[in-house]
């Protein structure tokens, strides 16, 4: 995420959500994962991209992903508490053009790096934005560009870049978190005005409520995750200003596992094959798309 975290509406998102304020509409609508037919379905099994496997995996016959459930479009559970969104849907078709079966397990946002790195997790794919700090963890796989977008109550005009002395939800460890909003109160108070009050949540949709009951002035998450905000609570949320600061997600891999090579292979391949482009265009978040997967592109700029 922006973890670095535009749109249909698609299933339930966590009850949690509606349990917690009842503000924000999770109903299935018109872009209902449920009615999508499951990409990996019809991916081949390219056999370049699955040579370069380690054997350990190969032979284990699963790639074992870490997701973080809470970020809706990207990754969330949906009415029966099991993982869906674009990037799950990614990931079953990239194992299955490696001949793998995807074991999709769901963990809190900050346990999955460290977990691929233990070996828990083959990777973690949770809209990771790629930063020159995380690829002295792991490794980046690149496949998707998102921007920030900020969103406020409706009526309440914010401006993103003049937000000091305000109150700014955001989902905890993610990039809004640790980089995006501490800068700009930093850049506040080096201007002697207030310093943004920067409030955290476990979970987005926690986040989004906050904004619509009026507890915090804004919120900040990637732009596909804000949009999706801003449809599911009717009229309760506006966008504050565009998207900013565009960087790449990338699927994390430990750095000693011998799978980047692997992943990239397939991941280009479901970009080659129009897999890709058509798990994004029904999301509705194709403008992210990429035609080039690269690795570590953060470190690479």
């Amino acid at each position: 995420m922006r973890h670095t975290r535009l749109l249909a509406v698609p299933a339930a998102l966590a009850a949690a959500a509606l349990l917690l304020t009842g503000c924000v509409d999770n109903s299935a609508g018109a872009g209902d994962a449920s009615e999508k037919p499951a990409a990996n379905g019809s991916v081949t099994v390219d056999e370049a991209a699955a040579a370069l496997l380690p054997d350990e995996v190969a032979e284990s016959g699963k790639l074992i992903v870490g997701t973080d459930g809470a970020y809706p479009p990207n990754e969330y559970k949906d009415a029966d508490g099991e993982p869906t969104g674009w990037g799950v849907e990614l990931a079953e078709a990239l194992a299955a053009k490696l001949g793998l079966e995807a074991d999709i397990q769901i963990a809190s946002f900050d346990n999955i790096i460290p977990s691929v790195q233990g070996g828990k997790f083959n990777i973690g794919m949770s809209s990771f934005t790629d930063t020159v700090e995380r690829e002295e963890q792991v490794d980046f796989v690149n496949y998707y560009e998102a921007g920030i977008m900020w969103a406020s109550a409706a009526g309440n005009d914010v401006d993103p870049e003049d937000a000091c002395g305000l109150k700014v939800a955001v989902q905890a460890t993610t990039y809004e978190d640790t980089d995006e909003v501490p800068a700009k109160s930093e850049a506040c108070v080096a201007a002697g005005k207030p310093a943004i009050d920067k409030v955290q949540f476990d979970t987005q949709d926690q986040a989004t409520n906050a904004v619509a009951l009026g507890q915090v002035d804004a919120m900040s998450a990637d732009s596909p995750v804000t949009l999706y905000a801003i449809s599911k609570t009717g009229d309760k949320l506006q966008a504050a200003g565009e998207s900013f600061d565009v960087a790449p997600y990338g699927v994390a891999v430990g750095k000693d596992s011998g799978l980047v090579e692997a992943i990239q292979a397939a991941m280009q391949a479901l970009v080659d094959d129009g897999t890709y482009g058509e798990i994004l265009e029904a999301w509705g978040v194709a403008d992210g798309g990429i035609d080039e997967i690269t690795i570590n592109a953060a470190g690479s700029n």
